[in-house]
């Protein structure tokens, strides 16, 4: 997709190149044109067979805030497409093992270990489980922003609520399930058929660890004439690959680790902070310490990964303070980061609706609210949304473009409006123009006004003074 000033979704976001794409749909760079933030933009197929994106964001809103998940800016639907808005993060920790030569020390992995059980924990303990635990899903931060080496998961198109939030009570143990997750980390349980809990994820990092430490694990590479049949030797290499062979020439503490996570009960509660202790442990017999630097910045004669790659990464050079261990491993900032990434995410997506708009995006919005707020058509006649404000029902102009929006941001910006949120489409902003004329409604300059529903006779309306209360409204109601 090519990138131009008419390529716009979700309203106001342009959608710049193609940086990843998967089984479930694309991901492409993106600007958000109301403060010229870069965030990610992902396509899926609406007509997909298992659609994941709609989850996926309900998803990240129930983690919203916590250290090491990107926040999420719009879901809606663009075309035949579903499309996620989220931050812009960093290279994976598959693309920076495959820079490092496809080998990380072990205090690098002790540093990553530590990080991804916090992540992993955070998700458990809000009731859910990620089931797709592989070095791809986590991504560190922006070059030159303070959480440069956070990681952040993402992808969360598999997670699943393993226990109902208000009473706890945890799901039933149930086998002959199919797979859920990637063979090369996935748990023997899960190979078995067996109903995925908490235990399932940490053994699956406990793969994942192995992997960095190793470079590879013992089961990859295995032919077999089906994927069914390769999946199966996979998990049958895993049950007979003794733990004590699979860490051999490597720090006890791992095979603590995978000895205790794979002796976990279905419901059992992991001790999360024994497991951390452990990798703390296993870096002072080394005789190293928890620095902060990692294998991928002592690349290119110390200049880090993203010196091989400035000219894919145009990001900002200068240096900030790095995060503190709260930030790594627990405490949840109280400011938004703005973080980049590479998601795994199929078909390439359209050109935006916008796309044959010509010219400038809010040229054609000025225009064509003039257009509305005219008494007077091209042709002469009297515009139509002129003729009366006393109608009790809704303009079915607008009933027809907002069926499935319950609340979108609307804000004044006079005399061009700027519309943020849930709306979703170009023709919804020239929907709320005609609503003005029909209504007689007055948009004050910045003020805000929060939609809260929409149907054929009746419309709610919040509104703030400006954004700042905007803002207060919105998280009250």
């Amino acid at each position: 997709m090519a990138s131009s000033s008419s390529n716009v979704v979700g309203v106001h976001y342009r959608v710049g190149k193609k940086i990843g794409e998967g089984s479930f749909g694309v991901i492409f760079e993106g600007t958000n044109l109301l403060n010229n933030q870069q965030v990610a933009i992902k396509f899926e197929p609406r007509k997909s067979d298992a659609p994941q994106l709609r989850d996926e964001y309900r998803t990240y809103k129930i983690l919203v805030g916590c250290p090491g998940i990107p926040n999420v800016y719009y879901f809606g639907q663009e075309g035949l497409h579903n499309i996620l808005v989220i931050d812009l993060l960093g290279p994976s920790l598959e693309d920076l093992f495959d820079h490092c030569n496809r080998r990380f020390s072990t205090k690098t992995v002790v540093m990553v270990a530590k990080q991804m059980l916090s992540r992993v924990q955070t998700i458990h303990e809000k009731n859910l489980i990620y089931r797709d635990i592989k070095p791809d899903n986590f991504l560190i931060g922006r070059p030159g922003s303070k959480a440069a080496n956070v990681i952040h998961v993402v992808d969360f198109g598999m997670a699943k609520q393993y226990r109902e939030p208000k009473t706890k009570q945890h799901i039933p143990y149930r086998e002959r399930k199919s797979l859920s997750g990637t063979a090369r980390y996935m748990s023997i349980n899960t190979h078995l058929g067996r109903e995925q809990s908490r235990r399932d994820d940490l053994e699956a990092l406990g793969h994942v660890f192995m992997y960095f430490l190793r470079g590879g694990l013992p089961w990859q590479g295995l032919k077999a004439a089906t994927n069914k049949q390769k999946y199966e030797k996979i998990g049958e290499k895993k049950q007979t690959t003794l733990i004590n062979d699979l860490c051999a020439g490597f720090p006890d503490e791992f095979k603590k680790y995978l000895k205790y996570v794979r002796n976990l009960g279905f419901e059992d509660t992991p001790d999360y902070d024994y497991l951390r202790d452990l990798f703390t442990n296993a870096l002072k017999g080394t005789g190293e310490v928890e620095d902060g630097e990692y294998d991928w910045m002592k690349l290119n004669s110390g200049k880090g990964w993203e010196a091989r790659n400035s000219r894919l990464h145009p990001y900002p050079t200068n240096a900030t303070p790095g995060a503190s261990n709260r930030e790594l491993h627990g405490t949840p900032r109280t400011g938004r980061h703005l973080t980049s990434d590479r998601l795994n995410a199929a078909q390439p997506a359209p050109p935006s609706p916008m796309a044959k708009h010509s010219g400038n995006k809010i040229r054609d919005l000025q225009s064509m609210q003039e257009k509305f707020e005219s008494p007077t058509t091209e042709d002469g006649s009297t515009n139509k949304y002129e003729q009366s404000t006393k109608k009790q029902a809704i303009p079915e102009a607008l009933t027809n473009f907002l069926p499935v929006f319950n609340e979108f941001i609307l804000l004044s910006m006079n005399p061009i409006f700027v519309f943020t949120g849930a709306a979703g489409s170009f023709h919804t902003m020239l929907s709320i123009i005609c609503l003005k004329r029909h209504y007689g409604i007055t948009f004050s300059l910045k003020q805000a006004f929060l939609i809260r529903s929409c149907t054929a006779h009746k419309l709610t309306i919040a509104c703030a003074p400006n954004l700042h209360a905007f803002a207060q409204l919105a998280f009250s109601l």
